[in-house]
């Protein structure tokens, strides 16, 4: 009876520490695979997580939804705890609107010319800056 009133926890780390750790009733993550929706008591799961915002529906504000800027990682659920490891996260307020759009600008900028100078693994790279600025620029919309 007692573990039925524990609320489900959250937890979001990088390598810096922890980003995000609060109580909640929901999570909506984007898994390879596509969305995942957790609540209480779901079954235990791992998924590794595609660069997107995390979604979060706190017990202490029911009416709120935090959001997340979670470049990949892993999502593990088990045990009413749900844990994200990620190489880098961001909640929304913490997000310089300003400078997650000069990195769009940039990785734009370097996009166009890896395509007119072939260059394979620059356009890899900047197609991943890119969506982890676009990114960033989505969940500070969620402040």
């Amino acid at each position: 009876m007692a573990d039925q009133e524990q609320p489900m926890t959250v937890n979001i780390v990088t390598p810096d520490g922890v980003v995000y750790n609060h109580h909640a009733n929901v999570i909506v993550a984007s898994a390879i695979d596509g969305d995942i929706g957790i609540m209480k008591s779901h079954e235990p799961i791992i998924a590794p997580l595609k660069i997107a915002e995390v979604r979060v529906k706190r017990i202490d504000k029911p009416d709120h939804e935090d959001a997340i800027a979670v470049n990949g990682g892993f999502l593990e659920f088990s045990n009413d705890l749900v844990s994200i490891v990620a190489n880098s996260a961001e909640r929304a307020r913490d997000i310089d609107l300003r400078r997650a759009k000069y990195q769009k600008q940039k990785a734009e900028e370097t996009i166009q010319s890896a395509k007119e100078k072939n260059n394979v693994d620059d356009l890899d790279r900047a197609q991943v800056s890119l969506k982890k600025a676009i990114n960033r620029i989505n969940v500070s919309e969620h402040k």
